[in-house]
């Protein structure tokens, strides 16, 4: 009786009308997008959609099998020449980001700006990978307009990272596949590669997305750090502990006292965009070129409030085109500021009975040079060159020594500044 009741009620009920899981409801996206002409909005993700309707649009049918060519050898070569720098950036990360992923049968990918593959992790057992293992090889495009949509695919066009799963790729063939990525910058703000894990006939069962999204910020930070030329570098964080982490904050200062370049982490906490034109230090930083200089005076980290109220922690490095590092320099010079015994400068030094991550704000700046505000970055470096030069008589190899480099590389400097235009006195 208890039975016949039971079996009357399921009856009764309605038919489920919304899908439970996420493959009934890209399913559901497939047929209403591919078969009734509607948009499946909140389906699947609108990055996912947009790609389904630009393949569309390029005339691609989903129902085609895609081909991956055998790569020539010149076309490899040409791939690995052109992103030199890039490879160079990324090498370590790639390392430790597959030795992380040794255990799970998935592949790590690398792709330019163009959607190129210039990295693969090799996989023994390709084999059990009937199409991953023919797509992952050096020189193969995995842009949108060759193999539809995928996760580097978007994230190429678009510069927002993704995951794409399953179906959401817009060719059937690949439906057996799921893939997560996330772009790198250069520091003109563009999407100069993309990261990308990728696995065939499974699920991740792991948040792929926040483990490429540390790694790409980190082959980003070095990226970023590899294209700088003649910048002051400044790293900053709410908490000391956040500083050689790919969480820290990075700022790339030009000699004009210019900030050329954030990282993602730097403009969240200046509440400001990390790609763009070139922004005047004093207005995100509250510090006059002098100020910023004086940071690089000391190896110790240095409490800062910013303009809108946030308290960081920062240390400052000048990066040379020839890879010396000025900050090393400026720190040992004879014009290098009283520090305290906790390694900050005394004007800066958290207050007795302060720890390091105390937000007391401190509002003194470091001593400042008597050049006039808004002078070039270069031209408080020329100051300290002549006052360690005068402080040491005019020997060359003994100013060298102060300074922290050699005798070559302070003849250079002094015979470039030598060819430099002289200004005039206008008295």
């Amino acid at each position: 009786m208890a039975l016949r009741a039971t079996h009357h009620l399921s009856a009764s009920l309605p038919t489920q009308l919304f899908p439970s899981t996420r493959m009934q409801r890209i399913a559901q996206a497939r047929d209403q997008f591919f078969e009734q002409g509607l948009r499946p909005t909140g389906l699947v993700g609108e990055g996912v959609i947009q790609s389904w309707m630009r393949c569309t649009s390029g005339r691609q049918v989903a129902r085609q099998s895609l081909e991956f060519n055998p790569v020539t050898a010149s076309r490899k070569h040409a791939t690995l020449n052109r992103n030199r720098e890039l490879l160079e950036a990324a090498q370590q990360e790639l390392l430790t980001m597959e030795a992380a992923l040794a255990g799970i049968d998935c592949r790590v990918l690398l792709t330019d700006a163009q959607g190129v593959i210039v990295h693969a992790t090799h996989n023994p057992m390709a084999a059990q990978e009937p199409l991953l293992g023919k797509a992952c090889r050096v020189g193969v495009n995995l842009s949108e307009a060759h193999v539809g949509t995928t996760a580097p695919g978007i994230v190429t066009l678009t510069g927002q990272a993704c995951t794409v799963t399953g179906a959401e790729h817009y060719f059937d063939c690949l439906s057996s596949f799921e893939c997560a990525a996330a772009p790198i910058h250069d520091v003109h703000g563009q999407v100069a590669a993309v990261l990308d894990i990728t696995l065939e006939g499974r699920h991740f069962d792991f948040d792929a997305a926040s483990m490429v999204g540390v790694y790409a910020t980190s082959i980003e930070n070095r990226l970023l750090l590899a294209q700088s030329r003649e910048h002051l570098l400044l790293r900053f964080q709410a908490s000391p502990s956040l500083l050689a982490t790919p969480m820290e904050a990075l700022a790339g200062i030009s000699a004009t006292g210019q900030v050329a370049w954030l990282n993602g982490a730097a403009a969240r906490l200046l509440g400001a965009t990390a790609h763009g034109a070139a922004r005047d230090v004093t207005s995100l930083f509250g510090l006059e070129p002098s100020s910023l200089l004086a940071l690089t005076r000391h190896t110790g980290l240095t409490a800062l409030r910013l303009p809108n109220g946030l308290g960081v922690w920062a240390r400052a490095s000048l990066l040379a085109s020839d890879g010396l590092d000025f900050g090393h320099a400026i720190a040992l010079s004879a014009n290098k500021p009283p520090v305290s015994s906790s390694g900050l400068p005394t004007s800066l030094a958290p207050l007795a009975g302060e720890d390091a991550g105390s937000e007391t704000e401190h509002t003194t700046l470091l001593p400042t040079s008597k050049l006039p505000a808004g002078a070039r970055l270069s031209e408080h470096h020329n100051q300290m060159i002549d006052s360690t030069l005068a402080a040491c008589g005019g020997n060359i190899s003994k100013a060298a020594r102060s300074l922290g480099v050699s005798r070559g590389l302070l003849y250079r400097h002094l015979n470039a500044r030598k060819s430099e235009p002289q200004a005039v006195d206008s008295d």
